[in-house]
């Protein structure tokens, strides 16, 4: 499912964070942690963090470790993973400095490093439901 996402002058929310995670494959939400932290996983592995509570929003996202380190140098609102793995993860301060068109392509990438991780069964099955 492809879901169009449009979004004035950068300004990303948690709300459209959150439905552009829930819009992808296979994707459920859950509250393990604490009842701020939203996680979004696929295949019970996670590949998103939101802290439902911060503002502007913060997102925790999954990444190669090579490209993780270039974009923390690239972006000062992109920094080593909160409470996360650093070599593979990224935390994004939502402050418009990156935009809208690239962060829900790094949402797209973090799903798809977890998706694709998964058995090729569990892959079928989340494709077909």
């Amino acid at each position: 499912m492809t879901m169009k996402i449009v979004v004035g002058a950068n300004k990303m929310t948690f709300k459209i964070l959150n439905n552009y995670c829930l819009s992808l494959i296979g994707a459920v939400k859950e509250f393990p942690f604490d009842e701020a932290t939203a996680v979004y996983k696929v295949g019970n592995k996670i590949f998103a963090l939101i802290d439902e509570e911060s503002n502007p929003p913060r997102i925790n996202l999954k990444c190669d470790p090579y490209y993780a380190r270039e974009i923390r140098e690239m972006y000062e609102s992109v920094i080593a993973g909160y409470h996360m793995n650093k070599k593979h993860w990224n935390t994004i301060i939502c402050d418009g400095e990156v935009d809208s068109a690239t962060l829900l392509g790094w949402i797209d990438d973090s799903h798809d490093l977890v998706f694709h991780a998964l058995s090729k069964k569990l892959q079928a099955h989340l494709r077909d439901t």
